[in-house]
Protein backbone atom coordinates (compact mmCIF):
# COMPACT_ATOMS: atom_id res chain seq x y z
CA UNK A 1 0.00 0.00 0.00
CA UNK A 2 1.51 3.42 -1.15
CA UNK A 3 1.10 5.42 1.92
CA UNK A 4 1.64 8.75 0.11
CA UNK A 5 -1.41 8.17 -2.06
CA UNK A 6 -3.51 7.21 0.47
CA UNK A 7 -2.68 10.35 2.20
CA UNK A 8 -3.39 12.32 -0.52
CA UNK A 9 -6.74 11.04 -1.32
CA UNK A 10 -7.41 11.93 2.54
CA UNK A 11 -6.64 15.19 1.68
CA UNK A 12 -8.31 15.53 -1.29
CA UNK A 13 -11.59 14.00 0.80
CA UNK A 14 -11.10 16.37 3.20
CA UNK A 15 -11.30 19.24 0.40
CA UNK A 16 -14.44 17.91 -0.47
CA UNK A 17 -15.82 17.87 3.36
CA UNK A 18 -14.68 21.32 4.14
CA UNK A 19 -16.19 22.41 0.76
CA UNK A 20 -12.64 24.09 0.11
CA UNK A 21 -13.80 24.26 -3.73
CA UNK A 22 -10.20 26.22 -4.16
CA UNK A 23 -8.19 23.12 -3.05
CA UNK A 24 -10.57 20.77 -5.49
CA UNK A 25 -10.49 23.31 -8.40
CA UNK A 26 -6.34 22.69 -7.86
CA UNK A 27 -6.71 19.29 -7.36
CA UNK A 28 -9.15 18.18 -9.86
CA UNK A 29 -6.44 17.84 -13.36
CA UNK A 30 -7.72 19.95 -16.26
CA UNK A 31 -8.34 16.90 -18.53
CA UNK A 32 -10.47 15.29 -15.16
CA UNK A 33 -13.22 12.71 -15.58
CA UNK A 34 -15.52 10.70 -13.15
CA UNK A 35 -17.16 7.64 -14.93
CA UNK A 36 -19.42 6.65 -13.24
CA UNK A 37 -21.32 3.04 -13.63
CA UNK A 38 -24.05 0.72 -12.25
CA UNK A 39 -25.09 -2.43 -11.84
CA UNK A 40 -27.73 -1.84 -14.73
CA UNK A 41 -24.86 -1.16 -17.34
CA UNK A 42 -25.74 2.35 -17.38
CA UNK A 43 -22.51 4.81 -17.66
CA UNK A 44 -22.24 8.49 -17.77
CA UNK A 45 -19.11 10.60 -17.67
CA UNK A 46 -18.96 14.15 -15.70
CA UNK A 47 -16.34 16.55 -16.62
CA UNK A 48 -14.02 18.77 -13.90
CA UNK A 49 -16.01 21.47 -14.24
CA UNK A 50 -19.26 19.82 -14.39
CA UNK A 51 -18.15 19.01 -10.58
CA UNK A 52 -16.68 22.33 -9.96
CA UNK A 53 -19.96 23.77 -10.95
CA UNK A 54 -21.80 21.30 -8.38
CA UNK A 55 -19.15 22.32 -6.23
CA UNK A 56 -19.61 26.23 -6.54
CA UNK A 57 -23.29 25.89 -6.75
CA UNK A 58 -23.98 23.43 -3.28
CA UNK A 59 -21.35 26.14 -1.44
CA UNK A 60 -22.85 29.03 -2.67
CA UNK A 61 -25.75 27.52 -0.95
CA UNK A 62 -24.26 26.68 2.32
CA UNK A 63 -24.62 22.80 1.11
CA UNK A 64 -21.40 20.60 2.30
CA UNK A 65 -21.32 16.61 0.72
CA UNK A 66 -20.67 15.03 4.01
CA UNK A 67 -20.17 15.25 7.41
CA UNK A 68 -17.97 12.47 7.84
CA UNK A 69 -15.37 9.98 5.83
CA UNK A 70 -14.70 7.48 7.97
CA UNK A 71 -16.11 4.97 6.68
CA UNK A 72 -13.28 5.25 3.52
CA UNK A 73 -11.06 2.32 3.41
CA UNK A 74 -8.27 1.81 0.71
CA UNK A 75 -8.21 -1.29 -0.42
CA UNK A 76 -5.25 -1.32 -2.74
CA UNK A 77 -2.56 0.95 -4.58
CA UNK A 78 -1.34 0.71 -7.77
CA UNK A 79 1.99 2.45 -9.09
CA UNK A 80 3.36 2.79 -12.78
CA UNK A 81 5.68 5.56 -13.94
CA UNK A 82 4.20 9.35 -13.16
CA UNK A 83 0.86 7.80 -12.35
CA UNK A 84 -0.80 5.68 -9.11
CA UNK A 85 -4.49 4.72 -8.37
CA UNK A 86 -5.74 3.82 -5.33
CA UNK A 87 -9.43 1.48 -4.90
CA UNK A 88 -11.39 2.93 -2.01
CA UNK A 89 -14.44 1.29 -0.97
CA UNK A 90 -17.72 3.63 1.32
CA UNK A 91 -21.09 2.36 2.20
CA UNK A 92 -24.09 4.88 0.30
CA UNK A 93 -27.51 4.34 1.87
CA UNK A 94 -26.42 0.91 3.05
CA UNK A 95 -24.54 -0.43 0.23
CA UNK A 96 -21.07 -0.81 -0.68
CA UNK A 97 -19.68 2.10 -3.37
CA UNK A 98 -16.58 1.21 -5.01
CA UNK A 99 -13.98 4.01 -6.51
CA UNK A 100 -10.79 3.77 -8.73
CA UNK A 101 -8.78 6.86 -8.40
CA UNK A 102 -6.20 7.70 -11.11
CA UNK A 103 -3.30 10.20 -9.81
CA UNK A 104 -0.75 11.75 -12.02
CA UNK A 105 2.53 12.35 -10.60
CA UNK A 106 3.78 16.38 -9.92
CA UNK A 107 7.11 17.74 -11.30
CA UNK A 108 8.37 17.52 -7.68
CA UNK A 109 7.89 14.10 -7.07
CA UNK A 110 3.79 13.91 -5.17
CA UNK A 111 0.84 13.49 -6.27
CA UNK A 112 -0.08 16.30 -8.02
CA UNK A 113 -3.60 16.18 -9.93
CA UNK A 114 -6.83 13.54 -9.67
CA UNK A 115 -6.70 12.52 -13.39
CA UNK A 116 -10.06 10.20 -13.34
CA UNK A 117 -12.22 8.93 -10.98
CA UNK A 118 -14.30 5.57 -11.70
CA UNK A 119 -16.73 4.84 -9.59
CA UNK A 120 -19.65 1.60 -9.07
CA UNK A 121 -22.87 1.82 -7.29
CA UNK A 122 -26.14 0.20 -7.47
CA UNK A 123 -27.82 2.83 -9.50
CA UNK A 124 -27.07 6.29 -11.32
CA UNK A 125 -30.26 6.90 -12.70
CA UNK A 126 -31.35 9.86 -10.08
CA UNK A 127 -27.90 11.20 -11.40
CA UNK A 128 -28.16 10.27 -15.53
CA UNK A 129 -31.58 12.08 -15.09
CA UNK A 130 -29.46 15.55 -13.70
CA UNK A 131 -27.63 15.43 -16.41
CA UNK A 132 -29.40 14.88 -19.40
Amino acid sequence: MDQTLVDRMRAYLDAGLTMDVEALDATYDPAFENVRCDEEGRTVTLSKSLFMGRFRALKARGVSIGESVDDATFVTTSTCDAYGSIVMRRVKDGLPVLYTFVWRRAPHGGWGTLLREFTYEKDISALLELTS
